[in-house]
């Protein structure tokens, strides 16, 4: 019987695992169309060529990827009992994620204050487009943030330890995807302009 219900719980983790990659490609081919409609529309007689990206976008890739490498670290604490250690880690990745959104909203002002809208009659397609890429990549981020905070409170609850991480490992594979999804988007938009 223990044989059956070990094979069940495989069987669950693998499906679970499907069913996260399924949601992934999904997204990940969302984004591909949003870039190939911008590498479109970049023939346009209004594209803005001489248009800068705030640098408080470059500040938040430093800091999603950090949240990365701390969402690693955390994990390898659970795995070896330092519950100390992962607990510290894991709300340091909350927090480098809260961060990362207010460097955001941050280089939307920016480029509000060099005088680009991104709706209205004051916008134009590029900054519109920036728009629309960046918030597209905030709500997976938000869904993120749940995801972490669904992690830290299982850990407080103790459900992960060695040999019980698969949603643990779930939540830091759509983390590290979003992390991913920024680092695409960033160097995109600095190399296709």
């Amino acid at each position: 019987m223990d044989l059956t219900q070990g094979s069940n719980e495989k069987k669950h983790g693998r499906a679970k695992k499907m069913m996260l990659w399924f949601g992934i490609i999904s997204m990940a081919m969302t984004f591909a169309g949003l870039t190939s409609a911008y590498v479109v529309s970049k023939t346009r007689p209004d594209w803005l060529t001489d248009f800068e990206l705030p640098i408080s976008f470059l500040w938040s890739t430093l800091v999603i990827i950090a949240s990365s490498g701390t969402l690693v670290l955390s994990k390898q604490s659970i795995e070896a009992g330092n519950r100390k250690n992962a607990t510290a880690f894991l709300i340091g990745t909350l927090i480098l994620a809260i961060l990362f959104v207010v460097f955001q909203f941050y280089s939307f002002s920016e480029i509000i204050q060099q005088g680009y809208y991104f709706t209205g009659s004051e916008s134009t397609i590029t900054t519109s487009f920036i728009y629309v890429l960046v918030l597209a990549h905030l709500a997976h981020l938000a869904i993120g943030i749940i995801v972490l905070l669904v992690l830290i409170y299982n850990h407080f609850k103790q459900r992960y330890k060695q040999g019980q991480m698969l949603g643990f490992e779930l939540g830091a594979t759509f983390w590290h995807f979003v992390d991913i999804l920024w680092l695409y988007l960033i160097f995109f938009l600095y190399f296709f302009r």
